[in-house]
């Protein structure tokens, strides 16, 4: 049985969402090739940024809802601690980043 995560249920609208997030990327490649103003070259570059983050908390709230709730529901004290330890490793890379 292939595991369950906490995205599974939503992963075709997380999947077209990347694929408009990488038409983007190319739209910008595009613009680069065409010389076009470096200011709507970085609009668009915040537009990525912003599609990628807000689909990192969606990913990051689906992890807590199900991954980390489930460790915690186990009753398994070393579960619970690696998904918490896993948790917190994440926010600090997700917030490093900004």
């Amino acid at each position: 049985m292939q595991q369950s995560h906490g995205y599974s249920a939503d992963k075709d609208a997380l999947t077209k969402r990347l694929h408009r997030v990488e038409g983007q990327v190319r739209g910008i490649e595009r613009m680069v090739e065409d010389d076009r103003y470096c200011i709507d070259i970085l609009t668009q570059i915040g537009a990525v940024s912003t599609a990628l983050e807000s689909l990192a908390f969606e990913l990051l709230d689906a992890h807590v809802n199900h991954c980390v709730k489930h460790a915690l529901e186990s009753g398994s004290k070393q579960d619970a601690t690696a998904k918490a330890e896993e948790l917190l490793a994440a926010v600090r890379r997700f917030a490093k980043t900004r």
